[in-house]
């Protein structure tokens, strides 16, 4: 299948965008994580693009993409507005199907959740990456709900295994150690960016082609990380989802646990939950896998959302609970 690759602007950089597969077929868009490229997708892309119109792209600072200056240039208002620009680029005013893995589930929140997209998102898949939003709020414990709200929470807490929070903070022990300073840029330099492959092949048993970026990835991805984090955890939004929403929940994920995504329906409506015996990056181990759950969602909702959309405005902002 022929793979084109455009150049799509956004506020003061260039993504990278590379797209496949028939030209009128249902759009599906991948968003990729930390430390990765666009290219992680590719076994997936090809799974898919037979049927699909399958469009992947470099988020700034990895990649072929510009890495803009600056840490405020990584928050997630800015990466929703980079998803509007790629979807106004290579759908038009088709909505699209969207799915995130790690980092790139996390950003996509922010586009599922904000009104400025509804119509846009036919649906939606995370893989391996919450809400910030949510997440911090049910750290938190939302003192602003209504009754029944909080009822129907207690309920929904009561799925998550005990001491849930706990092994969710042991899993994040890497989201405190990038918020320190030089240090990580340091381990990454030293070797960290050199041994990635090694790494991903011990933990997780996959043999992923080398990507000449690598370093590029992680030095600049750790903005996202720093320009995030902390903000959502202070400041959660109470955020609703317009879209269906399916989570695939690898059961032996080292970094996101499984209970992060029970107990949402608050926030998301009634969801889809499939957990599979599997490591964080199954996009890469069972690709196959990942594609027919993709798919059988994405089938699941066609119809409801063929007519075309207005654009997304490239200045969206989210908005705020």
């Amino acid at each position: 299948m022929i793979r084109d690759t455009l150049s799509v602007p956004t506020g003061e950089v260039r993504l990278a965008v590379y797209v496949s597969g028939p030209r009128d077929a249902t759009p599906i868009v991948l968003v990729h994580g930390y430390p990765d490229s666009a290219a992680v997708w590719e076994p997936v892309r090809a799974q898919l693009d037979t049927r699909y119109r399958v469009i992947a792209y470099d988020v700034r600072g990895a990649g072929a993409s510009d890495a803009p200056a600056g840490r405020d240039a990584y928050r997630l208002d800015k990466l929703a507005a980079d998803l509007a620009a790629v979807a106004n680029a290579t759908c038009g005013e088709r909505p699209f199907h969207l799915v995130g893995h790690d980092w790139g589930s996390i950003q996509c929140w922010e586009a599922v959740t904000d009104p400025a997209f509804v119509g846009r998102i036919a649906s939606y898949t995370s893989i391996s990456g919450p809400s910030l939003d949510h997440a911090s709020l049910g750290l938190r414990g939302d003192q602003q709900a209504d009754p029944r709200a909080q009822a129907a929470e207690r309920l929904n807490y009561r799925q998550r295994p005990a001491g849930g929070s706990i092994r969710q903070t042991l899993k994040s022990w890497y989201i405190f150690f990038f918020h320190l300073p030089w240090l990580p840029e340091l381990v990454w330099r030293l070797g960290g960016a050199r041994m990635w492959p090694l790494w991903l092949r011990m933990t997780e048993r996959v043999r992923p082609q080398r990507d000449p970026s690598q370093m590029r990835n992680a030095l600049n991805g750790l903005n996202l990380y720093r320009a995030n984090f902390v903000d959502k955890l202070l400041h959660p939004r109470s955020r609703h989802a317009h879209a269906p929403v399916q989570f695939i929940v690898p059961l032996r994920d080292r970094y996101v646990g499984p209970a992060l995504s029970l107990g949402l329906e608050r926030w998301l409506g009634p969801y889809e939950r499939h957990e599979i015996d599997a490591g964080h990056w199954v996009v890469l181990r069972e690709p196959v896998r990942i594609a027919a759950g993709i798919e059988r969602f994405v089938e699941r909702h066609l119809g409801d959302h063929d007519a075309p959309v207005s654009p997304v405005p490239l200045n969206a902002r989210a908005a705020g609970g």
